[in-house]
């Protein structure tokens, strides 16, 4: 069955292609979702006109976003944390700690955004990728203090 996608859709095509799938595919995603329509010149019509009108928002968008990003980069953010003496956590600095971190500063950046390879055990500096989109990436500076718990140290 052929049909015209009205939006982009992962792994099968983006706005305005002319894409082969399987009946029951069509019918019980595709057409229901909103996703593609059934190829005619009117319909093709429409969606070349719909395909611009988002090109352009998504280049208003994308221009927005990379000034966000040039925000960020020059961003660095503190987080305190229980640590003993050798600066080890008792527990950990994660995604959703940064982001907050950064979204009190006023950067519009939620828990997703931040990129991780595993969460940070231990005090010091971090640059932490930030990811907008697929294409738009920064590096932000992090710092994880120990958190002071005043309580006298003990000689």
């Amino acid at each position: 069955m052929e049909l015209l996608l009205k939006k982009n859709v992962d792994k099968l095509g983006r706005i305005g292609d002319i894409v082969k799938v399987k009946e029951g595919y069509a019918r019980n995603y595709l057409l229901p979702k909103g996703l593609a329509t059934s190829v005619s010149p009117a319909n093709v019509k429409q969606i070349e006109k719909e395909k611009i009108r988002m090109e352009l928002q998504l280049k208003e968008e994308r221009e927005k976003l990379e000034g966000i990003l040039e925000r960020i980069s020059t961003a660095s953010c503190t987080i305190l944390a229980k640590a003993n003496e050798e600066g080890r956590l008792f527990g950990s600095v994660a995604a959703v700690q940064i982001a907050d971190a950064l979204a009190k500063e006023g950067y519009p950046v939620n828990h997703e955004m931040v990129k991780l390879d595993s969460p940070i055990k231990v005090c010091g500096d971090f640059d932490v990728t930030i990811a907008l989109s697929l294409e738009l990436q920064t590096k932000c500076k992090v710092s994880v203090v120990k958190e002071d718990t005043g309580q006298p140290e003990n000689n």
